[in-house]
């Protein structure tokens, strides 16, 4: 064994290894780094090799119509009670104008009035349906249509499945001037879903 060299028993570390090899690399000559230069004359440096990602925003808060529902709910239940407001067979709702004879108001409940024209509100908020009802009842006067039907839903979508929208519904019709009569539709017609209105002649 020689103490002066490794023998080929004892490969090189590959540190050693790599900057053997490099020794042996020749240099670039004047033509070739020319060459590479013009090559590489387009290239732009990166900015950054990390990715940035975004955070998905997060999901859209219906505030305004939370409010509307709470008004709503809070308007029907402790708004002014409609002493003349009076319920047959449980939730059925049927209400007269003072004066007017029970028997128009039978006759509308049996469906002896046909329905002309009929207004949903299903997916309207407070305003927007009092809005609509008011624009509906003025067109179904001006167009002489007395007997009409009004879409409120049953409130299965509401807070508490309160039936938000038809309390609200009828409170307005029992304060509207051009309003004789109203009661709950027919199952065919909408059942506890819908009223239907009887409207006095326009003058």
């Amino acid at each position: 064994m020689s103490g002066g060299g490794r023998s080929g028993k004892y490969p090189l570390a590959p540190a050693a290894v790599s900057q053997q090899k490099q020794k042996q690399r020749p240099a670039l000559t004047a033509e070739e780094q020319a060459l590479f230069r013009t090559a590489v004359a387009d290239a732009q440096p990166l900015i950054s090799d990390r990715i940035h990602h975004e955070r998905s925003p997060p999901p859209a808060i219906p505030r305004q119509r939370e409010q509307d529902e709470a008004a709503a709910l809070d308007e029907s239940l402790h708004g002014p009670l409609l002493s003349d407001l009076f319920l047959e067979g449980g939730d059925e709702a049927a209400w007269r104008r003072d004066g007017l004879s029970l028997r128009v108001l039978r006759d509308l409940r049996r469906g002896r009035w046909v329905v002309q024209a009929s207004l949903d509100l299903h997916g309207h908020t407070r305003d927007e349906a009092r809005a609509a009802l008011a624009t509906f009842l003025a067109e179904c006067q001006a167009g002489a249509q007395r007997c009409i039907r009004i879409v409120h839903g049953k409130g299965q979508h509401s807070p508490g499945r309160e039936p938000v929208l038809k309390h609200l519904v009828l409170g307005w019709l029992s304060r509207r001037r051009e309003v004789l009569a109203f009661c709950q539709a027919r199952p065919i017609d909408g059942g506890a879903g819908a009223v239907i209105v009887l409207l006095q002649v326009a003058r």
